[in-house]
């Protein structure tokens, strides 16, 4: 009887080493799709950050031409559609995606407060989406 017992339980336990193999396995694949999900996330976060930086950048650069300007003609050269701003756009328009399409705007009133908006849609976003934006304000002084 004892050895028949101990047949008994053997055989209650067939199968458990392969349905254990199992779950490991789907255990690992769940956690190498995490990986895989937020290598994504993270290579899309870096290039919104490239696109701000570049951004930024282009905003600088302009505020600089500014700053070795003419003050006489600040306004007329650095404002939206003037001759330094349209020097400037092609560079924007080759740098940030969706720029054509949505042209950076400089605005420098009388006390030569100089505003640069510029807008971007990234290439993986919805074309829908708002698209990004950056500003800069500067004081241009002499």
């Amino acid at each position: 009887m004892h050895r028949r017992d101990g047949l008994i339980k053997r055989d209650s336990q067939r199968g458990v080493l392969l349905l254990e193999a199992l779950l490991a396995l789907l255990i690992f694949s769940i956690g190498i799709l995490a990986i895989v999900g937020m290598q994504g996330v993270a290579v899309s976060q870096s290039t919104d950050a490239k696109y701000r930086v570049d951004a930024s950048l282009l905003a600088n650069e302009l505020i600089g031409q500014m700053w070795v300007g003419s003050r006489a003609t600040l306004q007329a050269d650095f404002s939206t559609g003037g001759t330094a701003y349209s020097a400037w756009l092609p560079q924007v328009q080759a740098t940030l995606p969706g720029a054509q399409a949505n042209p950076p705007v400089v605005v420098v009133d009388a006390n030569n407060v100089a505003t640069i908006d510029i807008w971007w849609q990234a290439p993986s976003s919805d074309p829908n989406a708002t698209p990004h934006h950056f500003r800069s304000v500067a004081q241009i002084r002499w």
